[in-house]
């Protein structure tokens, strides 16, 4: 299997508001870059769909290590709340109803393709490629906003 590195953020103006995610896929000192907005998103999301996004990128199952600033998509993963939740169609065990039920399906069948590790990195710390992802992120989620208030 190929091993491949990918790093993600999300970011949000406002919850919800304009978002964005950015995605550096890094695979032999080469990189990949994805980046889009999205209007009334929120920051969850956009991390889900970072990590959606990248994996989706790839086009034979690979060994991956992910790296996130977002506790809630790694936490959700690594301690396996997200796989009780499914279990239990998608009720958290304070009887709520879990959140971007679409984002998780989608990403559960990735992490079914791909051997994938997740690793958290703290945001904001100088952490080269958060800080690029950060920055993907916020541009796309900008951009949008500046465009969406421009029509009216």
């Amino acid at each position: 299997m190929k091993e491949v590195n990918i790093y993600t953020d999300g970011a949000c103006r406002g919850n919800p508001g304009y978002g964005g995610y950015g995605v550096i896929i890094e695979y032999k000192g080469k990189e990949k870059i994805l980046s889009e907005g999205f209007a009334e998103t929120t920051n969850n999301r956009m991390e889900l769909l970072a990590a959606i996004k990248g994996l989706s990128a790839l086009n034979q199952p690979c060994k991956v290590t992910l790296y996130s600033d977002s506790k809630y998509l790694i936490d959700c993963i690594t301690k396996g709340w997200v796989y009780g939740w499914r279990k239990n169609n998608w009720i958290k065990s304070d009887k709520k109803p879990a959140l971007n039920v679409d984002l998780w399906t989608e990403l559960l069948a990735l992490l079914e393709k791909h051997d994938v590790s997740f690793v958290w990195v703290k945001g904001h710390a100088g952490n080269e490629y958060n800080e690029r992802c950060d920055a993907l992120a916020t541009a796309a989620a900008d951009q949008l906003k500046e465009v969406s208030e421009g029509e009216k």
